[in-house]
């Protein structure tokens, strides 16, 4: 399975070419499916390949799911509410289209 990792320009390095940075991590990724990014533009990379242009909000959603992922792969769990601010106090919501499923019955 491949997991989207969000990651942030640092550096443009030449039109298909940039350094990122994310989860802690730099490398150089191939942006020739995204097109040149400005610095700060926000990206999900698989396999070292940018393939989606995401927003900030975006990026830490996806940030935070993965860390939760590697808490619980861990010892420790510990914290991993926190990663889940939005949505701990709540609970699961249906589609949209489902939803109108739901209130016919």
């Amino acid at each position: 399975m491949c997991l989207g990792i969000p990651m942030q320009v640092v550096t443009v390095l030449s039109e298909h070419v940039a350094y990122c940075q994310g989860m802690g991590k730099q490398k150089n990724i191939d942006m020739s499916l995204v097109g040149e990014q400005p610095v700060g533009t926000w990206v999900m990379t698989f396999l070292d390949a940018a393939r989606e242009v995401v927003d900030e909000d975006k990026a830490l959603q996806v940030t935070n799911a993965l860390e939760a992922v590697n808490l619980a792969m861990g010892s420790d769990a510990t914290g991993i509410d926190e990663l889940f601010a939005d949505i701990i106090d709540r609970g699961p919501q249906l589609p949209p289209h489902l939803q109108t499923e739901v209130t016919k019955e």
